[in-house]
């Protein structure tokens, strides 16, 4: 089970995002859980900062997120330079 504050990936979407709480939707065979994730990243476009909310069973854990901030803070300081 992830917690509130893991980094997860959403295998469906790619999106990268930090676990925010969770929750239940109804599928046809009953009550199935889900998490609701505050995405940092969204490889579909450049917006972040956005909620998603999807089965449990799509996310998995994400390990590079100390990897991924040294990308954003190099990005960062590129954008600032101009």
């Amino acid at each position: 089970m992830f917690n509130v504050g893991d980094y997860v990936f959403n295998q469906k979407t790619g999106h990268i995002g930090k676990v925010v709480g969770y929750g239940h939707q109804m599928l046809k065979s009953g009550y199935t859980s889900t998490l609701k994730v505050l995405v940092i990243e969204a490889k579909t476009s450049r917006r972040a900062g956005f909620m998603e909310e999807d089965l449990y069973s799509v996310w998995v854990q994400w390990s590079g997120m100390h990897h991924f901030q040294l990308l954003l803070k190099d990005r960062d300081s590129i954008l600032n330079s101009l």
